[in-house]
């Protein structure tokens, strides 16, 4: 069934000197301190996890408003702090768990408040010939009509009657406006944000822009003044050096068709230092996980990795077109390209922090990231089961071949319940939460509120994952995720790996180490469970817990309460380990099996799963890399 909205505040692995308050493994009711009650301390240097989403459209994006969308930045604030919403299918939506820490509205740059305009009578853009054909009841023409708008993108040359910088310059300033009356330190922060939407040939090179202050441009920079991300960086360094900050976070790596982790520039030359440092200065996150997909890895890419195809979307974004190549796609790649470029050539473009966000066009952060409440993305085209093809058409309770899937629906059913990004900071704040994205230490989840945490060092105490101290010990004698670690030499690196739980979701199975080095100029990978559950220990020949047994049952999705860990916690020396090889170590984390959004909805609808879907996944929460560099 369908988990009720609660009221509950959202809970946070304290980092403190304390180990965090849980009950033994199998306990549904370990607490942690919530984060409100922390936020309201003093800034704890040894930092707590907050958790928002960076990737939420409003009425104010073009296709969100096509997709009958009406909520705006209020509405989406309002909805992160935990307040019910009108979706575009004719129902209302609030968050099943505690309200978010954080949250920004990314509108797409381009055209961003246009739609919005051209549907207003008292708008000279209403006037415009086609205006009316996009808000017709004439589904040919709504679709004629915006493949004008959608052109666009494509060409990245606006139409001219459409690029309305008045309309825009308004749209922008509501945007900013939304952010200033939402944002209360230490409660609830807000960043002022947009999305840069570039496609190249229909593949995907979209970023998020961000800003620590409410010091901004007079307008952002836009896929209209240049698809190239290369003029997007150069365009954040001028404006940095007016005293402007900003970062750019690209999303849907699994989208672009190769293209957002190249070997070469845009224009098809070497990559070299200054490239990839302007690169690593201006976006230094990726986004692993969001609806349209997970963008961690890909069976071709990582074909000794069990856990690697998770949630795929293999499709252009926004399109019919399937993606042909995996190679340059992915993060993981990605991370690992970094590296051979690092131990070549003494440079990395690609040296990622993660995050993870929604990227739902329905002004609901946090929206759709959880499974037994998926309501998809895109308004009204996806807001009802049968749509998104997880029930039978025409009301029936059993499958038939006429249930294929057709159009959009194909795509719909590859999308995910996900994700949430998890950062460590001080406080609940503009500036401490954008500190922790500057310098990567941040997390992200496939949607529950996993708080995962990952250190280094060549000095760690060998007992320091059961001592009181821990967490001062490792700021004090490693580096946390995010960061580089520098050689020691004669010395072996020791990792702490730790864990805890989202006591609304589901327990956790293993925490693993995925490995990336560099073997005679070749980046490979590997992947190391570090800590197993219910007293289970990893295999020395495999490096794989044994299967924990939970199981879920598929005719009410209830999960097995006696399987998994409240917390896992475990130190971990690298066995391969080689000081003369760059490398990146990340934790991922999984929980026990539970049921997919589709299995929910089928439940509920009285019918079985689909048979072209999986009844289950595995959630899951990935932290940021940390870095060995042998170089001096």
């Amino acid at each position: 069934m369908k988990r009720l909205a609660i009221a509950v505040s959202a809970l946070a692995l304290v980092a403190g000197c304390a180990q965090p308050q849980v009950k033994s493994v199998g306990d549904s009711e370990a607490q942690a301190p919530s984060t409100i009650e922390n936020s309201m301390r003093e800034p704890n240097p040894l930092r707590d996890a907050f958790f928002g989403d960076l990737h939420v459209h409003t009425k104010l994006s073009f296709d969100a408003y096509i997709f009958n969308v009406r909520g705006d930045p209020d509405d989406a604030y309002r909805y992160a702090k935990g307040a019910t919403l009108d979706h575009a299918s004719g129902y209302q939506v609030r968050l099943n768990g505690p309200p978010l820490d954080f949250a920004a509205v990314t509108d797409h740059a381009e055209y961003v408040g246009v739609l919005p305009a051209m549907n207003d009578p008292n708008s000279p853009l209403s006037k415009i010939p086609y205006a009316a054909d996009l808000f017709s009841p004439d589904q040919p023409k709504i679709q004629a009509a915006f493949n004008r708008v959608t052109a666009a993108l494509r060409t990245g040359t606006p139409a001219a009657e459409m690029y309305d910088r008045a309309t825009m310059g308004s749209a922008w300033k509501v945007i900013q406006d939304a952010a200033a009356r939402h944002n209360e330190p230490g409660k609830f922060t807000t960043l002022v944000a947009y999305e840069f939407t570039s496609s190249r040939d229909g593949r995907n090179l979209h970023r998020n822009i961000f800003y620590p202050t409410a010091r901004v441009p007079d307008a952002p920079f836009s896929a209209f003044d240049s698809q190239n991300p290369e003029k997007l960086w150069a365009w954040m360094d001028a404006q940095r050096g007016q005293g402007i900050e900003s970062l750019a976070i690209p999303h849907n790596s699994n989208g672009s068709d190769g293209i957002m982790f190249e070997r070469v520039t845009w224009d098809g030359k070497p990559i070299d230092r200054a490239w990839a440092e302007a690169r690593a200065r201006n976006e230094p996150l990726a986004e692993i996980t969001q609806i349209k997909g997970t963008s961690d890895t890909h069976p071709a890419l990582s074909p000794n990795d069990e856990w690697g195809n998770f949630e795929i979307m293999d499709w252009y974004v926004g399109s019919d077109t399937p993606v042909t190549k995996q190679a340059g796609g992915y993060v993981r790649d990605a991370l690992k390209r970094g590296i051979e470029f690092e131990a070549t050539q003494g440079f990395n473009p690609y040296k990622y922090g993660l995050i993870g966000s929604t990227d739902n066009h329905n002004a609901t952060p946090g929206g759709s990231s959880e499974e037994s409440s998926y309501f998809s993305k895109v308004g009204r085209n996806d807001g009802q089961p049968v749509q998104r093809g997880s029930i039978p058409k025409e009301g029936r309770k059993a499958w038939t071949p006429a249930d294929a899937p057709t159009g959009s629906a194909v795509r719909f059913q590859t999308w995910g319940a996900s994700g949430l990004t998890g950062v460590w900071a001080e406080e609940n704040t503009r500036e401490a939460i954008y500190s922790a994205l500057r310098r990567k230490e941040t997390f992200a989840t496939s949607g529950p509120r996993i708080r995962v945490r990952l250190f280094a060092g060549f000095d760690l105490p060998a007992d320091i994952a059961s001592r009181s101290d821990l967490v001062a010990q490792a700021y004090a004698r490693g580096v946390p995720m995010g960061a580089d670690l520098l050689p020691a030499p004669g010395k072996t690196p020791r990792f702490l790996v730790w864990a805890v739980r989202d006591p609304n979701s589901g327990w956790l199975q293993r925490a693993q180490i995925v490995k990336g080095w560099v073997e005679n100029g070749e980046a490979k990978e590997e992947v190391f469970d570090v800590a197993c559950s219910d007293g289970l220990t990893p295999d020395p020949r495999t490096h794989r817990c044994p299967d924990n047994g939970a199981k879920v049952d598929l005719s009410t999705c209830a999960i097995d309460s006696k399987k998994g860990a409240v917390e896992l916690k475990a130190t971990w020396t690298d066995p391969m380990f080689n000081p003369s090889q760059n490398a990146f170590y990340f934790v991922r984390v999984l929980e026990n099996p539970s049921c997919r959004w589709s299995t929910w909805e089928a439940l509920r609808n009285g019918s079985p799963p689909s048979p072209r879907l999986s009844p289950t996944i595995q959630e899951r929460a990935w932290s940021s890399p940390i870095w060995y560099d042998p170089q001096p």
